[in-house]
């Protein structure tokens, strides 16, 4: 009995079989696809018809369910924050300056992480979920038959309504945790409200609120792209939404963490502290 030939290869080219890619350049593959969806909705942001009214439906129902929240979070961390930096301030004999003191780390640390906190709890968990059915049933399929991009149509509306609610409740989240913080300064550790006040323009200055703003904005934006792409990238079916809202959430919480840090050291080193 003869030994018999190999088999030739399928479709008889005599080429070798494409090798599968590796599973360790997976993460690699997955951040260069998530810098492409911000890039791609960064470039369709400018591109008309915008959808005025998917942004502000967005717009409206992200603010509704974070701007409370927001307001029971910042009361007690501002009066963690005034308390802290009041009892640390007071052993240097440094009283005058608690209020300066503590509205510079609200301001410019405490307020951008907590909008982040929330916006990406709560609004990302949603635009991921809502995101992520739409795919499930199919339904952006559809949209790219019809030559409709979903992006453009779905994306683009949420991720700017996030930037926009995360700039204005930044500025909610300072004004409240301020206030916060004077009271239990002042009313807790009887603080003088004079000094707690005229200590805001020895240490604070216009480019504290700037970046907050900022962060806001960034973090924002972040939130809205890390979200709606693994609303777009769900797998395994409904349970694989749920998933996809897990993994949204624990990612962007990861990527604000660092971002912040990154932005809070550029801005100490090109932004010269004020003197008193």
């Amino acid at each position: 009995m003869g030994v018999s030939a190999p088999a030739e290869p399928v479709g008889g080219t005599g080429a070798p079989a494409p090798r599968p890619p590796l599973r360790i350049l997976d993460p690699l593959r997955e951040t260069g696809r998530l810098f492409a969806l911000g890039w791609t909705v960064v470039r369709l942001t400018f591109r008309r018809p915008f959808q005025v009214r998917e942004f502000i439906e967005q717009f409206w129902f992200i603010a509704s369910v974070t701007i409370l929240p927001a307001m029971l979070v910042t009361i007690p961390f501002g009066a963690v924050i005034a308390l802290q930096v009041g009892s640390l301030i007071e052993q240097f004999g440094a009283q005058s300056f608690t209020g300066g003191a503590s509205v510079l780390v609200l301001v410019q640390q405490a307020s951008p992480l907590i909008v982040s906190l929330l916006i990406s709890g709560v609004a990302g968990s949603a635009i991921c979920a809502d995101l992520g059915s739409r795919t499930i049933r199919e339904e952006l399929d559809a949209m790219e038959v019809m030559g409709v991009s979903p992006v453009q149509r779905l994306v683009v509306p949420r991720v700017l309504a996030v930037m926009s609610v995360g700039l204005l409740l930044n500025g909610l989240v300072s004004v409240v945790g301020t206030l916060g913080g004077y009271f239990f300064n002042v009313i807790m550790q009887h603080g003088t409200p004079g000094a707690y006040l005229a200590s805001f323009s020895s240490l604070a200055q216009l480019s504290d609120l700037l970046i907050g703003e900022f962060k806001a904005v960034v973090f924002g934006f972040i939130a809205g792209v890390v979200a709606a792409y693994r609303g777009l990238n769900p797998k395994g079916g409904p349970k694989g939404v749920g998933d996809a809202v897990n993994q949204s959430v624990v990612f962007t919480f990861l990527i604000l963490f660092f971002v912040n840090m990154v932005l809070t050291a550029f801005y100490l080193q090109l932004v010269p502290s004020k003197g008193l």
